[in-house]
């Protein structure tokens, strides 16, 4: 990895990616910091990047580094870990029956994601996909469902989820461009990832020997 890559490309992706993620196009325009329960996830998903050679921390924290490389390195881990919870937090719903599931959504994939021991190539593939069903669920379906019932139709079919969630999907009001923003973040996040320092193909199989039980 090119020192230029580590000190200025991995930090100014994320943190760029925690700046959109926190924008919230309302009536007044609001900065949202990411919820405790995203905090939470993220932390996971940085165990859950580790563990399938998506991120390797030694090659930008270690004892081998000079200081300033090892600050570096760790602007670089505190970018990706606030934009891990940002990306979650962004995704789902503020409020109501939506942010349950789609909070039970990421916390099930994650679990799994970490029981799994996928490899790279695969983490980042389900990692992906969970984050473009979270995009669909909270700004097509939820703001389709919480937005301005104006039709018959439509006010037949908030009052029929309402009623079976036992809940209220009203959210937020955010203007169109909030979709098309949020689109953008993703695509500026999941290239950031793509860009981390992945585990060595060898030392990855150094590790698995060491964690896989030999064959008798």
């Amino acid at each position: 990895m090119t020192p230029a890559r580590e000190a200025f490309a991995l930090p100014l992706t994320f943190l760029t990616v925690v700046l959109i993620g926190a924008i919230r196009l309302t009536t007044p325009v609001a900065i949202v910091p990411p919820t405790l329960f995203s905090l939470v996830l993220g932390s996971i998903l940085m165990t859950v990047f580790i563990q399938s050679g998506t991120l390797d921390p030694s090659r930008l924290v270690g004892g081998d580094r000079s200081a300033w490389a090892n600050t570096n390195g760790l602007l670089a881990l505190v970018a990706l870990f606030l934009a891990n919870a940002q990306v979650i937090s962004r995704l789902t719903p503020d409020s109501g029956f939506p942010a349950l599931v789609v909070g039970a959504l990421f916390l099930v994939t994650l679990l799994q994601l970490a029981a799994a021991a996928l490899d790279r190539v695969r983490c980042l593939r389900v990692w992906g996909v969970t984050l473009l069903s979270a995009f669909v669920l909270k700004f097509i379906v939820v703001a389709t469902l919480a937005g301005p019932a104006d039709r018959p139709m439509a006010r037949a079919l908030q009052a029929l989820v309402e009623g079976l969630t036992f809940g209220n999907f009203s959210q937020p009001v955010e203007r169109a461009a909030a979709g098309y923003l949020t689109f953008a973040m993703l695509a500026v996040y999941l290239m950031g990832l793509v860009l981390l320092p992945c585990l060595q193909h060898s030392a990855l199989s150094q590790t698995k020997a060491v964690l896989l039980p030999p064959d008798s």
